[in-house]
């Protein structure tokens, strides 16, 4: 069992030369991403740099290129991440829309007739390697990707639609921000999809979003051209529930549950102690000491010490099975030390 003190930080990020600046503070460096660290009650002499330190959701990483910060991931042996694979998310949403399509009406999906499939693309946050990968894998599976880590930039690309070929544009592609600055705003995807809807009418023939919360945004927008697809990403609850009732058409799961379970294991195991590869499999592909393992499948990938859930498409075919939201059957109590945790978030409003 763990207890946390929680502490909220309301910065976004801390970018490049910052962060190198204040890598010795550990409790300021929690900012670049999420993050637990904790230590043991039982000793005050215990250094920051010898405990252990496990970032989760957010990887930490460069706000431009979206490459690993692997000086953060390196500050001890006992530092970790534990989220899901971005990039394989973003692959797994891709296949989602193509599949959609491959299997679509092209007179229905193709709405003014003219030989394109256009749409509108919600981006999350730029700076985020989530949102990037997300961004990603969509423009690849549709052929808009261009290679460049740029948002704006992007190119025409085709699909299969019905057993035809169609020509694909990206109408726009925007990051959502709000009036206060935050990402991955709802409220600003409700006006975007509003003035898209006024801009480029029938030309829209599918709506694409970096997540659920700005896919839900987008369909309370007052003109939202009714019966046009739309994906979102996260499997958030209300989601499912709008898949259920005909209103969403996809979204993809990156297993939460098995994200948080996976982060307190990580860190339980290295609070016990544990060294090697013992720290991301016990607990996780095989029971711990106390009996506990996690029901989902994870993957360890060593080059950036992460652990990543597994994603998976989630669909009118499906959408019932992530309806339930139970803990984790093959996590109970047990006798474990307690320990106290310090928690940080980076954005306290997510």
């Amino acid at each position: 069992r763990i207890t946390q003190t929680f502490v909220y930080h309301s910065e976004f990020s801390i970018g490049g030369k910052m962060k190198k600046s204040l890598l010795v503070l550990l409790v300021l460096v929690l900012a670049a991403g999420m993050c637990f660290a904790g230590g043991s009650k039982d000793s005050n002499l215990v250094f920051n740099k010898d405990k252990p330190l496990v970032f989760f959701n957010r990887q930490p990483s460069d706000p431009v290129s979206g490459a690993i910060d692997m000086a953060s991931m390196d500050w001890s042996d006992k530092t970790y991440y534990v989220g899901f694979d971005a990039a394989g998310g973003g692959a797994v949403q891709g296949k989602l829309i193509t599949d959609f399509l491959a299997s679509a009406d092209p007179a229905v999906i193709d709405r003014n007739g003219d030989g394109i499939i256009g749409y509108v693309l919600c981006i999350g946050d730029v700076g985020h390697n989530d949102s990037k990968a997300r961004t990603e894998g969509i423009r690849k599976a549709l052929g808009t990707w261009n290679g460049s880590t740029d948002p704006t930039v992007k190119k025409d690309g085709s699909v299969v639609v019905g057993g035809k070929t169609f020509k694909v544009v990206e109408l726009e592609g925007k990051a959502m921000t709000g009036t206060d600055g935050s990402t991955w705003n709802a409220n600003a995807a409700t006006e975007a999809m509003g003035g898209w809807a006024t801009k480029f009418g029938k030309q829209i023939d599918m709506v694409v979003s970096n997540n659920d919360g700005m896919a839900m945004g987008c369909l309370q927008a007052s003109n939202f051209p009714a019966g046009v697809p739309i994906f979102g990403y996260d499997a958030n609850a209300d989601a499912i529930e709008a898949i259920g009732a005909g209103k969403l058409t996809g979204t993809v799961s990156q297993n939460v549950d098995a994200q948080a379970a996976g982060t307190l294991q990580v860190l339980r195991n290295l609070l016990d102690g544990l060294t090697g590869a013992d720290v991301y499999t016990k607990g996780i592909s095989v029971p711990d000491q106390y009996g506990n393992k996690i029901t989902p499948d994870v993957e360890y990938k060593a080059d950036v010490k992460g652990l990543f859930a597994l994603n998976g498409p989630v669909n009118a075919s499906n959408w019932k099975n992530y309806t339930a939201g139970t803990r984790d059957a093959g996590i109970k109590k047990s006798t474990a030390p307690k320990k106290k945790v310090l928690l940080t978030i980076y954005n306290a409003a997510d």
